[in-house]
């Protein structure tokens, strides 16, 4: 089933050329329809030191804001003027100004999300917000690797979690589409014999047409995601697709874990569900 409706999250200028042409790309590959969505912050409606808000500088942030909001979708609407899709803007408000949670309302009745990955600026939608709250998948395109419309080889990272069971199905478009998609397990459960690690999941989705194999590792206390990273390397994987948070989103946040390195760092496009 291919994606009809996709959201592109572009959160500001620096991430409006990548998100436009990997979502575009996506459209046309997929025929759908393409929404691009950004937000800008309502201004603070600071006082003048006799009490009374200053309006003078809530018009100027006002027309800050209108400008770049102009400025985005002139970017998003050139870089996919060319795609021979069809496709709207939504240019929205809100207190936070944040693109990821002023879309969520959007992203529900879309078949894909695609937003940017953390920049070295830090400047990025929050696509935890996203995952939590939309119910709806989210490709997250890396900033130091190229915009993919279709994927060749795929790495489902596979623990057996409502999540990554979330994940693995819902990206059967892509899946089906690969030369070749791999299930990585590491540390399969104590009792498993590795041959039966993940073979039910690679067995479910050979019924639907994939080509699909099965991979284990032992970490011997490496970090998990060092080894999908060198695993990716090994392989050539192109994709990584992910059940996001199936550990605390607490313990990720404090010590790290593989869905906070997918979203900051990691080398390939990223499939997340949750």
């Amino acid at each position: 089933m291919p994606f009809k409706t996709i959201l592109a999250i572009i959160q500001g200028v620096e991430d409006a050329e990548r998100v436009s042409d990997c979502a575009g790309a996506l459209a046309a590959r997929h025929e759908a329809h393409l929404i691009g969505l950004h937000a800008e912050a309502l201004p603070v409606p600071y006082t003048s030191a006799i009490g009374f808000p200053d309006a003078e500088f809530i018009q100027a942030s006002a027309g800050v804001n209108e400008e770049r909001s102009k400025k985005i979708e002139a970017i998003f609407r050139q870089r996919t003027a060319g795609a021979g899709i069809t496709a709207e803007w939504r240019s929205l408000e809100s207190f936070s100004g944040d693109s990821a949670h002023s879309g969520i309302a959007s992203a529900r009745s879309c078949d894909l999300v695609v937003a940017a990955q953390a920049g070295s600026d830090g400047a990025s939608p929050d696509v935890d917000a996203l995952l939590y709250d939309a119910g709806r998948p989210v490709l997250v395109t890396p900033h130091d690797a190229p915009c993919l419309a279709s994927f060749r080889r795929v790495i489902v990272a596979w623990n057996g979690s409502r999540e990554a069971a979330r994940a693995a199905f819902d990206a059967l478009p892509f899946i089906l589409e690969a030369e070749g998609t791999e299930i990585l397990v590491v540390d399969p459960p104590e009792g498993q014999a590795a041959a039966e690690a993940g073979a039910d999941i690679a067995a479910a989705l050979e019924r639907h047409g994939a080509n699909v194999t099965v991979h284990t590792e032992a970490s011997h206390g490496a970090a998990t995601d060092d080894i999908i990273r060198d695993r990716l390397a090994a392989t050539g994987a192109d994709l990584l697709v992910l059940g996001a948070y199936s550990h605390s989103w607490l313990k990720e946040l404090l010590f790290g874990g593989v869905t906070r390195t997918v979203l900051q760092s990691m080398p390939v496009t990223a499939f997340l569900s949750r």
